[in-house]
């Protein structure tokens, strides 16, 4: 069980969505001693130090998960890493790819050598159902981000540092998600919502259901698991239609580099996939571990695929009507 009374966590990239839900989760929670925030943006950071009205257990660091002489400075001393740091935009990965490696492995590997380094005790990185089956560049370098971090179990050898996989889908009011991109529109008064496909469907998470999901896994984890949330699909056709009722769906056509459905275990991960009450995990390609420990998981059919469209939970328009409603 991972103790986190008295614990030191830091945060790669805990300036986005959620670090500030993961961090006020752990403030309000009030068992860590410590929680370190490290991100390139210096604005964002204020932002973020006036939200949380400079809360003594705070700490700031300035810097970018490229430089692994700074994130050896930073992991000094720390319990939990939380890797969420990442260049995330798809078509901005396509003319940029170069920038995209650097930060998305380059600096993945780095925050694994660094956390072996100082003695880290736990990592978790935070990926995307854009790394499985990946059709465009991001998805590709957080694939390959996701099998640094399985195989740094074995990389970290006699050391104490261990190392998981989070994947989830899209996350509700998230940055750069479609929800608020709709209500800005809806708010400027658009009669008509762009939808690039009819059939287009997509997992659903909460914000609070993230930061818990990843807390869980912490506590489940032995190194080398890839933890996948059972949560239900949505219809974006039924989201526009939730949002606004009035409103005309324009179909605009799917962008480059855009899947119809979001996929979370492919045909081929299903393989070593065992299904839980609430979750997937699957199991790494070399083992370090055996399933002993693992209790109640059972082994998912043969050509089980885990896409959204193939999910056996959805929301029903009241549902997303609940969810999409103002506070």
């Amino acid at each position: 069980m991972t103790s986190w009374e008295g614990a030191s966590v830091l945060i790669t990239g805990g300036t986005g969505s959620f670090g500030r839900a993961f961090v006020r989760r752990l403030l309000e929670d009030g068992m860590v001693r410590r929680i370190a925030i490290l991100s390139r943006d210096e604005l964002k950071q204020y932002e973020l130090r006036q939200y949380f009205n400079d809360d003594p257990r705070l700490r700031w660091f300035l810097g970018d998960i490229r430089d692994i002489d700074r994130l050896r400075r930073a992991f000094r001393g720390v319990d939990f890493v939380v890797h969420a740091a990442a260049l995330k935009q798809v078509d901005t990965a396509e003319y940029n790819p170069e920038e995209f490696i650097k930060t998305n492995i380059l600096g993945s590997q780095n925050v694994i050598d660094a956390a072996i380094d100082v003695g880290v005790r736990r990592v978790i990185a935070l990926s995307t159902d854009k790394a499985s089956s990946p059709i465009n560049l991001y998805g590709a370098t957080k694939l390959t981000a996701d099998k640094l971090f399985i195989a740094g179990n074995h990389y970290a050898g006699g050391a104490d540092t261990r190392f998981a996989v989070v994947r989830y889908g899209n996350v509700v009011n998230s940055r750069g998600s479609v929800l608020p991109f709709f209500k800005k529109l809806i708010d400027e008064g658009a009669t008509t919502l762009p939808v690039t496909d009819p059939r287009m469907t997509r997992f659903w998470i909460t914000l609070p259901q993230a930061v818990q999901f990843v807390l869980d896994s912490f506590e489940r984890m032995h190194g080398g698991e890839l933890y996948v949330p059972r949560i239900p699909s949505m219809r974006i056709t039924d989201l526009a239609a939730a949002m606004a009722p009035e409103a005309e769906i324009k179909i605009v056509g799917i962008r480059p580099g855009e899947k119809l459905h979001e996929e979370m275990i492919s045909v081929e991960d299903s393989r070593r996939a065992l299904r839980f009450d609430d979750h997937y995990v699957v199991q790494p390609v070399l083992q370090s571990w055996t399933l002993d420990h693992v209790k109640g998981g059972e082994q998912v059919q043969d050509g089980f695929c885990y896409r959204s469209d193939l999910n056996d939970q959805w929301l029903t328009p009241d549902q997303l009507r609940a969810m999409v409603a103002p506070n």
